[in-house]
């Protein structure tokens, strides 16, 4: 997968994410689950921007390292919406999809960074 092609993906994870949250029961809990999930997957697609403009390959697998944590913590707070019953599953599948195949992504792109800068 590209670059230009992982950034327009994540940042349709990010708008998906976005339409997701506004969905969310006006509620306490629905409020913090919500800010939550927005703050980190909001993250995945602006740190994969900035990896990609990284000055050096340490910097690169810094930045990617921030996307896999958000990513998976995305991962964490769409299934505690899912849970706690604030949305119904079949509404998060595809989401709680992306993010774990984003997550598998930047792995899989760390090592490979890793690999080639030793």
């Amino acid at each position: 997968m590209k670059n230009n092609d992982l950034k327009k993906r994540t940042k349709q994870f990010a708008l998906r994410i976005i339409k997701m949250t506004e969905a969310l029961p006006r509620t306490m809990t629905g409020g913090v689950l919500g800010k939550q999930l927005l703050r980190s997957a909001t993250s995945v697609a602006a740190n994969y921007r900035s990896a990609c403009r990284g000055r050096s390959k340490p910097e690169f697998i810094a930045k990617l390292g921030i996307v896999e944590e958000e990513s998976d913590e995305s991962s964490f707070w769409l299934e505690l919406i899912e849970e706690s019953g604030l949305l119904p599953a079949k509404k998060l599948a595809a989401l709680k999809k992306e993010s774990e195949e984003l997550t598998a992504i930047m792995v899989s792109s760390i090592r490979t960074a890793r690999r080639a800068a030793s």
